[in-house]
């Protein structure tokens, strides 16, 4: 199996501040992966390690094949990355920061940038002190994109951003992910994951709770319960004999009773609580 993000217990501790504790990730090239958990979970941790921008406490990680720690630079040689704060260079304009960022990496990504830009509706010529948070997500993305990285490896990248280009910046990751590129983003709007992803982890306090595809993760085998008696409603996930169940439910004297399939959310929120 070739994988484009690899680790094997990966721990990064800040004293007593969690961070990540033995985490093991893998992505598979070529993937469209969710990294799913609410903020503090680990997420930003995991990935700016994976990137090399802060060591590893103890662990280790291959990201295209190369080790986190002695290999970085061949690493952000070749991939993208959208951090989930984005800031710039007060003063320069959007057009002078994209190929900046373009001459970093000694290639010219001018006629991808020009179209990535007018897609996302950015004004090239507005100094990026002008700029909203949703604006300068939007260089960011240019700039993460416009070379056609073999990883896409994305924090938070929705933030900011509106429903019309949120549906945008997707149609760009889908057609990267097409064209061969590994596309790895957090989040905590599982909808994203869900709409989006083929493949996804749940992350909480640091560790990998569980991962899968998708589609196996949507077919746990639960059912959403919704019960209604003189008391009240409740709500909750059930897996096991349906015989059983119905037992229960009885003993409840219901008003109404409806069994349906579980969302992802609710299937990820079960495993948080």
């Amino acid at each position: 199996m070739n994988y484009a993000i690899e680790t094997d217990r990966l721990t990064k501790t800040y004293g007593k501040n969690r961070g990540i504790n033995e985490l093991e990730l893998k992505v598979e090239a070529g993937d469209f992966f969710g990294f799913i958990g609410p903020n503090g979970a680990g997420k930003s941790t995991t990935i700016r390690t994976l990137l090399g921008l802060i060591s590893p406490t103890s662990g280790s990680a291959k990201v295209l094949g190369y080790d986190i720690v002695t290999e970085k630079e061949k690493i952000l040689q070749n991939i993208g990355y959208l951090p989930s704060e984005i800031n710039f260079y007060r003063g320069m304009k959007v057009k002078d920061i994209i190929k900046y960022s373009a001459d970093l990496r000694k290639t010219d990504c001018s006629k991808k940038a020009g179209v990535l830009s007018e897609r996302l509706g950015l004004d090239l010529n507005k100094k990026v002190d002008e700029l909203s948070l949703g604006n300068r997500k939007k260089v960011g993305i240019v700039c993460a994109v416009q070379h056609s990285p073999k990883l896409l490896i994305l924090d938070e990248p929705t933030s900011g951003l509106d429903p019309l280009m949120q549906r945008e910046f997707f149609n760009i990751l889908n057609e990267e992910n097409k064209n061969g590129a590994t596309i790895f983003f957090s989040s905590h709007i599982l909808s994203e994951v869900q709409n989006y992803c083929k493949s996804a982890a749940f992350i909480k306090d640091g560790k990998i709770i569980i991962a899968d595809k998708v589609e196996q993760l949507e077919e746990t085998g639960a059912k959403k319960v919704t019960v209604k008696t003189e008391s009240g409603t409740e709500e909750y996930l059930y897996k096991g004999d349906i015989k059983e169940l119905l037992k229960d439910l009885s003993g409840k004297k219901p008003l109404d009773v409806t069994i349906t399939e579980p969302s992802l959310e609710e299937i990820f929120m079960n495993y948080y609580e």
